[in-house]
């Protein structure tokens, strides 16, 4: 994993939900930071489009229009 500092972070989840996931020996804190991971890189993944959706709308215009750019070097 990552040896980053540690803080330590309260947090409410659904009690049976947490019932289960002790009765299992389910590492709270691991679980909790690699849902934590998940979820920024898609927020991150969802900023990105949003930042670039222009570009990449021209982009595809572009192609649209004018095919790919390196379309007849393509072999297959």
């Amino acid at each position: 994993m990552n040896s980053q500092p540690r803080k330590p972070t309260n947090l409410s989840m659904d009690v049976s939900l947490l019932t289960e996931a002790k009765a299992l020996k389910v590492n709270l804190s691991r679980a909790a930071e690699e849902g934590v991971r998940q979820a920024v890189a898609a927020a991150k993944t969802e900023q990105w489009k949003e930042e670039n959706a222009a570009a990449l709308r021209s982009s595809n215009s572009y192609a649209e229009k004018h095919g790919l750019p390196l379309d007849k070097f393509r072999q297959f």
